[in-house]
């Protein structure tokens, strides 16, 4: 729902629907269906090779055997990182328990100790402090058996280490277990259904480059799209130009903010054409950026447009 504060159309700029690809290449989000073997950062390279790019960062890594949704945000969408690092994450693999297990008592240990929220000290092999910290596993569920081998899906909050989960459900079980196979099904709203696999996404830029636009229209997601979980705040057209130049947004340039909004949120700055000019930290909440007569309501923090691309109006 959004709290209007008043009615304007916007004049300039360009919906993002209305970009060229060259545009698109950088402001967009390619979602990668990641092979086993390469580390992500790998995966990152390649994509940054094949679309000439000087910077490109993935959201979220995934080990080097595991597969699935991985995530890269090329060129200027690289600012996004802070809101797309967070997001949930959905799994689907194989664990292998070291001798059988009767099934009512394995799905009994998973509700009664492994959902919710559990605490977990990463394994030797990680980037992180060994130190236990607590995480949320949203859902753990047993898809089928067979013998040692059980087909789970789990949903998780980011940072959980799904590996060390079934470590952890193997010494609870008092059989042992580890992890024989895993794919990542969801980052955040993108699923495997939008994942490309590297193959594809070359292909998708030499057609391109040989005049077919459609199948790479199809691969770049716009920014604007893949940050949607993120709370946001409309301004006027004469209000892009400051923000641009890294000023704050004044409660006077707001036209509508989405409700919700609580103070020291991270929240997107959007013009009147859709297109996202900033991230940024709210000063205030939804209604007092509404009602308020002046005021700072958001501080400017990652600028994504370029200046100039608006008008400096008076």
């Amino acid at each position: 729902m959004w709290l209007i504060r008043c009615e304007e159309e916007g004049e300039y700029g360009k919906s993002p629907a209305e970009r060229s690809v060259e545009e698109h290449i950088k402001n967009s989000v390619v979602i990668v269906d990641k092979h086993s073997g390469p580390t992500s950062h790998q995966i990152t390279a390649w994509v940054k090779e094949i679309f000439g790019v000087k910077k490109a960062g993935h959201a979220g890594t995934l080990d080097p055997k595991v597969t699935g949704v991985l995530p890269v945000a090329l060129e200027n969408a690289t600012k996004a990182m802070p809101v797309l690092m967070g997001l949930d994450k959905e799994y689907v693999g194989v664990m292998h328990l070291h001798r059988e297990m009767d099934e009512e008592i394995l799905r009994r240990v998973i509700v009664e100790k492994f959902v919710g929220k559990i605490v977990q000290i990463p394994p030797v092999k990680s980037a992180v402090a060994r130190v236990p910290r607590e995480r949320k596993i949203y859902y753990f569920d047993i898809l089928e058996i067979e013998g040692k081998d059980v087909l789970f899906k789990i949903g998780c909050e980011a940072g959980t280490y799904v590996r060390k989960v079934i470590h952890d459900l193997g010494v609870q079980l008092g059989v042992g277990a580890h992890m024989k196979e895993l794919r990542r099904t969801k980052v955040g709203n993108f699923s495997e259904d939008e994942a490309h696999s590297l193959v594809k996404i070359r292909d998708a830029y030499e057609f391109w480059k040989e005049g077919e636009e459609s199948l790479i229209r199809k691969v770049l997601i716009p920014i604007e799209y893949a940050i949607a979980h993120v709370k946001k705040v409309f301004v006027k057209d004469s209000a892009v130009y400051p923000i641009t130049c890294g000023a704050p947004v004044y409660v006077k340039g707001i036209t509508r903010v989405q409700e919700g909004i609580e103070k020291g949120e991270i929240v997107a700055v959007f013009s009147l054409k859709d297109e996202l000019i900033a991230l940024g930290i709210a000063k205030m909440n939804s209604e007092e950026m509404v009602n308020r007569k002046k005021g700072i309501a958001v501080r400017t923090d990652r600028v994504f447009m370029e200046k100039g691309t608006y008008p400096k109006i008076v």
